[in-house]
């Protein structure tokens, strides 16, 4: 069998000097949660070696020893193989972990080195060598022409960020029926850049349990991390099941709360993005009975708006003019639509030219929801309705690219159906299975394309109702959904 190298390939700390926690993309578990996570893994073990990628000052493996130490069961002989690329965290890593290894039957091997570089070496000599691994992986994009892209897609595994690179070596590495328990952001949910890793994982392992911090900010509050973090537990070559689903607020877990899913209830069947859904185990599930039809069956698309701006210099107008055609941002619909906007720090008209037609939508009705959110917005989806009552005598519309589009092959939707849809997707019901399988603030056309929609019939009632209110609050409209779709 191939031995770990207890190599020094720190190529981007010169000297031996600590490149950074920030710099590297790494942050420290807190106790309480390394806790959680080495509580997970099961009780009872004939031996083991543990992997710990990306240790740092090894929090999670002196967490992982402690739970076998406290369990009922005798404490087993094993390995620990503990990896980090810090020159400093390396020197914290082994007076860290010096007493947490005395006096017990465990091999502990830490090694300076490179671990992408390390693993997929391992993966092409078919290397598993290991029945746990826990990780809290660094979070840093991988450039497309790096050299650790190149060592990654030698073994198959295609990613855009270092996190999803740490976990898929490690399930790569894991022995069948091995545990991996990782702290990862929840970002590799959906979206198209992900979906390699969605896949890979999916094929390797069965997801046992997902754990979901309510709170964006409590979790790594000292050191000041936004991400969405989730704790995902994998056990390679297994059989799929049904996956508990625990949330708390942050990490102390004194509101703990978990539910069993099926596991077609996290990955729908026939989903080809393989997008997963994570419901808050502390909600009731609702009736998707009558919110069961995609876009494609109801006949409408959605599309990143067309029109990229500074690209477009030349033919954008403060003022329309003449034919110039409105240039739609979500600035022109606050509450209310208002074009043209005066003071508007963007351009309101696009010149309508045989230049410029190929980014032109023919007037209609619309919808159109932004692709940006603010952090703790009380709704992710914020859509609004584009009534060609607003601009009138205007044959055709330009939609900015930070706007997603509803339309029917590049034309409006019947008005009934785009308010009805738009009512839909402003709604709480929308938003909280939006944030099942979205843990980040961009709102993408293949996300809106993933929700599920009720049939075209129901869309043109919600339009009808909406225009027999003579004041719409968002109480009366979560109360008229819930009726329609009980």
């Amino acid at each position: 069998m191939l031995q770990l190298f207890e190599t020094s390939m720190n190529k981007n700390s010169p000297a031996g000097k600590p490149v950074g926690k920030a710099a590297l993309g790494q942050y420290m578990t807190p106790s309480n949660i390394a806790a959680f996570m080495a509580s997970l893994f099961p009780k009872s073990l004939d031996g083991f070696h543990l992997l710990d990628a990306g240790a740092g000052g090894g929090s999670l493996t002196c967490a992982f020893l402690d739970a076998l130490r406290n369990s009922d069961s005798p404490f087993p002989s094993g390995k620990a193989s503990l990896f980090e690329f810090d020159a400093a965290l390396v020197q914290k890593l082994e007076a860290n972990t010096a007493n947490a290894f005395s006096a017990l039957s465990v091999e502990r091997h830490i090694y300076h080195t490179d671990f992408i570089e390390h693993a997929t070496m391992l993966v092409l000599r078919k290397q598993r060598l290991f029945t746990h691994a826990i990780l809290n992986p660094p979070y840093k994009k991988i450039n497309s022409s790096s050299m650790h892209r190149a060592f990654l897609r030698d073994v198959g595994i295609e990613t855009v960020n270092l996190y999803t690179a740490f976990v898929a070596l490690a399930v790569a590495l894991l022995r069948p029926g091995g545990t991996l328990v990782a702290i990862i952001p929840r970002s590799f949910c959906n979206g198209p850049y992900y979906k390699p890793f969605r896949e890979f994982i999916l094929r390797h392992a069965a997801i046992r349990h997902i754990h979901l911090f309510t709170s964006r900010t409590d979790a790594f509050k000292a050191d000041k991390i936004l991400q969405e973090n989730v704790i995902l537990k994998l056990e390679r070559d297994a059989e799929q099941g049904d996956i508990c689903i625990s949330t708390s607020t942050n990490g102390d877990m004194d509101d703990y709360d978990s539910t069993h899913y099926s596991f077609a209830y996290i990955v729908r069947p026939g989903d080809l993005e393989k997008f997963i859904h994570i419901p808050d185990a502390q909600d009731e599930a609702k009736s998707l009975s009558l919110v069961n039809s995609s876009l494609a069956s109801l006949g409408i698309e959605v599309s990143t708006g067309p029109v990229v701006d500074f690209r477009l210099k030349e033919y954008l107008r403060e003022i329309p003019q003449g034919d110039d055609a409105p240039l739609l941002y979500s600035g022109h619909f606050n509450g209310k639509t208002e074009w043209p906007k005066a003071g508007f720090k963007k351009s309101n008209a696009i010149a309508c030219c045989p230049e410029t037609m190929k980014w032109l939508y023919p007037n209609g009705y619309y919808v159109i929801v932004r692709r940006l959110s603010s952090k703790e917005e009380k709704r992710r989806i914020v859509a609004h309705f584009v009534d060609p009552a607003y601009f009138p005598e205007k044959p055709f519309f330009g939609f900015e690219n930070h706007l997603n589009v509803f339309h029917c092959r590049k034309e409006g939707l019947d008005k009934d159906v785009a308010q009805g849809l738009a009512l839909y997707l402003n709604s709480r019901f929308v938003d909280t299975i939006f944030r099942r399988f979205n843990g980040h603030t961009q709102v993408n056309a293949t996300d809106l394309r993933a929700l599920p929609y009720p049939p075209s019939k129901i869309l043109a009632e919600l339009g009808v109702w909406v225009k027999e209110q003579k004041e719409l609050t968002q109480e009366a409209v979560e109360r008229h959904l819930e009726n329609v779709l009980a």
